[in-house]
């Protein structure tokens, strides 16, 4: 059985476009951005970021690259990176399409937002249930 990793080389090599060079990319700052992430594949084969938690998805669509975090909506998004699942209370997405530029300092900071929150909800003692 191959890794997780291997397969998200596979599917990479596989797109062969700019979804595949985006992806790439988004990939090396996810990793780069905490060496203690976990590559799994969830859900028929989307790629999942997890430390403490799920960190974000990662899936290619025909016109867009998309990066979903987990908690997003709690998050600080001081430069205005998430741009799609903006209505929901819990998750928020990055949606990257051709041509779009990425600010590495930014997403970087986000995902180290992200484990930070994941392993601070960890962390937590579970309060007792009521009577």
């Amino acid at each position: 059985m191959e890794s997780a990793s291997a397969l998200i080389d596979a599917k990479i090599e596989e797109l062969g476009d700019w979804r595949g060079k985006t992806f790439a990319r988004v990939r090396r700052i996810v990793r780069g951005a905490d060496p203690e992430i976990v590559e799994e594949l969830k859900w028929r084969g989307t790629p999942v970021w997890s430390r403490g938690g799920i960190v974000c998805t990662g899936e290619t669509y025909k016109s867009v690259v998309k990066m979903t975090f987990a908690k997003g909506a709690a998050l600080p998004d001081p430069s205005g990176l998430f741009n799609s699942s903006l209505e929901g209370n819990t998750r928020r997405a990055i949606d990257l399409r051709e041509g779009d530029t990425i600010n590495e300092t930014a997403l970087r900071d986000l995902i180290r937002a992200a484990v930070a929150l994941n392993l601070e909800s960890k962390s937590k003692p579970k309060s007792a249930p009521a009577k």
